[in-house]
């Protein structure tokens, strides 16, 4: 069985508490995560699920070391990367990507969508005939060419995020966070994401950490999930054992709000 691409252990994060900053002096700081332990295999989709505050988009950020630990160790591809010098942790960025939330804020809009796409090629030594690669990176994500020539606004809410997913993907890299990135977006267009997601990450042999607070998404996309509440993880395995026979209450209460479908009646008769 291949070793896991991430190893976590005893991982905590503390951040400063702006509501209670004093007038001089450093605001105190609250702890987030509060020593997690897990691990995510590789070439896999694991759900990171939890309620609003649960913490669990402070865990991605961890992972990709744009939050440092306060305790704790985070280890990638065998190496321990929890308080690695930014000289040290420059090379491994190309394989440690983030598809965010909201591309109407992570997009510049100044900038052409093909010029997006090609920053992170050209500032890891990939500016070599850059216009086929953010072709073929457009291609990927199912845009066509053109589309590099166009600008933030004049692109749908899922065609700026399959710029966004477009752009994480161009440098071909081991790990991608995908922080709430169908939150969004309406029903279909979401089932379209996701179906994205799930083919490339397949295709390209990707390990993706997927934020959620939606449970419905997760069982869709994710093989494992991890179940998080105050900072702490309540509960983890297979996506299917963890649906079928939830352990915590917490897990259950999840899985109890997912939203089923309303049939009107009448309408049925009418037809």
């Amino acid at each position: 069985m291949a070793e896991p691409l991430f190893k976590v252990s005893g991982l905590k994060v503390a951040l400063p508490d702006m509501t209670r900053k004093p007038l001089v002096g450093r605001a105190p700081l609250v702890e987030i995560l509060k020593g997690l332990d897990f691990e995510l295999p590789r070439r896999s989709v694991t759900g990171i699920v939890g309620e609003s505050g649960s913490g669990k988009s402070t865990l991605g950020r961890a992972l990709v070391r744009l939050i440092e630990p306060s305790a704790g160790s985070v280890s990638f591809d065998g190496r321990d990367i929890t308080h690695l010098p930014d000289v040290e942790l420059r090379p491994l960025r190309r394989n440690l990507q983030m598809i965010f939330q909201d591309p109407m804020s992570s997009l510049n809009p100044r900038r052409t969508i093909g010029a997006i796409i090609a920053a992170p090629l050209k500032q890891n030594g990939l500016g070599d005939n850059i216009g086929a690669r953010v072709a073929e990176a457009l291609k990927r994500v199912g845009l066509p060419e053109h589309f590099a020539k166009r600008y933030r606004h004049e692109l749908s809410g899922g065609q700026r995020q399959r710029v966004g997913i477009a752009r994480a993907l161009a440098l071909s890299p081991d790990f991608v966070l995908a922080d709430e990135i169908v939150s969004g977006l309406d029903v279909s267009t979401q089932a379209q994401i996701l179906t994205l997601l799930e083919k490339l990450a397949d295709e390209m042999g990707l390990t993706v950490a997927f934020i959620s607070h939606d449970l419905s998404v997760i069982r869709r996309l994710c093989r494992q999930v991890i179940v998080m509440r105050n900072g702490e993880i309540v509960e983890q395995g297979p996506t299917d054992a963890l649906f079928a026979d939830p352990k915590h209450a917490y897990t259950r209460d999840l899985i109890a709000a997912i939203p089923l479908p309303e049939i009107d009646g009448d309408w049925l008769k009418a037809g």
